[in-house]
């Protein structure tokens, strides 16, 4: 007797052919797997920033904004610009391996998105509106046009913490990735994950409760119901809401909300380089609108000299002590400060194809002259209307009899206020910007003094009549 039985040729062929679609199967999902990873790598900020507690806090000021923004050697972000790049090598390549083995993966991420309607930005609705700025730019001021609106989801410099929790150094090769840091974390925002932040929130939050949000009371979307709970006695706020009494900013409350609005609205003076924004404006989760906002940058020092007088006492003691010279490594930084949003606003106001009809060049000194048209005009760039809410919060604070206390006031008699600088700053100190910021200022079409009398006349404008710069 036979010890087994031959298989007919057709069913050994069909094991054979099941064997095989099993391993592609295998394989296949394998890099499915690989490739939902790496779309999801934007999630490496948190992964990242337990390194960044590590870094003992900087002392800087509050309000720094020196244009190279560096991470301590110890953060190894230098690291990050690399990984960055080899993340996009990685995910072109998968790209180009799924669609040979019959995935999709612009289908699956549309199929994600009906999934989850709230950070559909696809569909031309939602926008993304972030106000670029520097400080003394009369930035807290024009971020009221969007914090105002009921529609909109308005943080007030979330990218606070993230300055306070790493280390920065002037200059070296790893300001790329700080940019990198800020842009990855200002996606997350953009997105509506607004737990990033409590990776750089110190202390850290308990339960996504924290009561060291900075500038809480300045964004009124985290002072509305339902994020505003019940206060909680003896539990001290540094940046409490304003005009109500609320409960530790609850993250997750916080997040839920920026879900149900209908847009996204941030200011930012930590966001120095526009070119950085470029994988945020090609997000097809994003419909990402820049408004980079320029000031004369006379009045910018003369107005930072005020605001943040301990850092200026080396240019105190040049006026007062009569000194021929300043010394070289400040106008160096006043200069670096010039170039750096000088060259971004060229880059906008080139159009490339990535940032064509999503950037718009604003003067401050505009939108103090015509407050309510600038602001409309801002609104139509971004894709949104404007409510009578917005116009009437214009009408109000544009025609103070007076200018609001404190240094982070948005109530201001605008037509007034954008001159004042000229008839306080010292013709040499004049001097010493105009020659610091000279292509800066012909860019953004601000005269020079030729002397003291044409600095303090008021029949002799310093201003040059432009249009507005935005893309349709």
């Amino acid at each position: 007797m036979e010890k087994g039985l031959a298989l007919p040729q057709d069913f050994r062929d069909f094991l054979y052919s099941l064997k095989m679609r099993s391993k592609y199967a295998l394989f296949l999902a394998f890099v499915v797997v690989v490739f939902v990873f790496i779309e999801k790598e934007n999630k490496i900020i948190s992964r990242v920033s337990d390194k960044l507690k590590q870094i003992p806090q900087s002392p800087a000021d509050a309000n720094s904004t020196d244009p190279a923004l560096l991470l301590a050697d110890n953060a190894s972000f230098l690291s990050l610009s690399e990984l960055d790049s080899a993340f996009s090598q990685l995910r072109s390549r998968l790209h180009n391996l799924s669609l040979q083995l019959g995935v999709d993966p612009d289908a699956e991420a549309t199929r994600e998105e009906e999934e989850h309607p709230s950070q559909l930005a696809a569909s031309g609705h939602r926008r993304h509106v972030l106000l670029m700025a520097t400080t003394r730019t009369g930035s807290s001021f024009v971020g009221e046009f969007f914090n105002q609106q009921g529609n909109i989801f308005y943080l007030f410099e979330p990218l606070w913490h993230i300055e306070r929790t790493v280390s920065f150094e002037p200059g070296g090769a790893n300001a790329a990735g700080s940019a990198l840091v800020y842009r990855d974390v200002l996606k997350q925002l953009f997105l509506c994950d607004l737990y990033v932040l409590e990776h750089f929130i110190s202390p850290l939050p308990e339960d996504h409760l924290t009561q060291f949000m900075f500038r809480r009371g300045s964004s009124r979307s985290l002072c509305e119901d339902p994020v505003c709970t019940p206060f909680v006695k003896k539990v001290f706020e540094k940046y409490h809401c304003k005009n109500r009494r609320c409960g530790p900013l609850n993250v997750t409350l916080a997040a839920e909300a920026c879900r149900r609005k209908e847009h996204m609205a941030l200011k930012a003076v930590r966001i120095r380089q526009l070119e950085f924004l470029q994988p945020l404006a090609e997000d097809p989760r994003l419909d990402l609108r820049v408004i980079q906002l320029v000031r004369d940058p006379r009045a910018v020092l003369a107005s930072r000299m005020v605001a943040f007088a301990g850092k200026y006492e080396t240019w105190k003691k040049w006026l007062a002590e009569g000194q021929d010279r300043l010394r070289e490594e400040e106008v160096q930084r006043l200069r670096g400060n010039c170039e750096s949003i000088r060259l971004s606003a060229e880059l906008g106001l080139r159009q490339p194809a990535w940032l064509r009809g999503r950037y718009m060049l604003v003067r401050y000194e505009d939108v103090a002259r015509r407050p309510l048209q600038k602001a409309r005009e801002m609104y139509r760039f971004a894709g949104i209307p404007l409510t009578p809410q917005v116009e009437d919060w214009i009408q109000k604070n544009t025609q103070a009899a007076r200018d609001g206390s404190g240094i982070y006031s948005t109530q201001k008699n605008s037509s007034e206020q954008f001159e004042k600088w000229r008839f306080s700053m010292p013709f040499k100190l004049a001097q010493v910007v105009q020659a610091a910021c000279g292509p800066a200022m012909r860019l953004f079409g601000y005269k020079l003094a030729r002397d003291a009398d044409s600095l303090t006349n008021r029949s002799v404008s310093l201003l040059e009549e432009r249009g507005t710069f935005w893309v349709t």
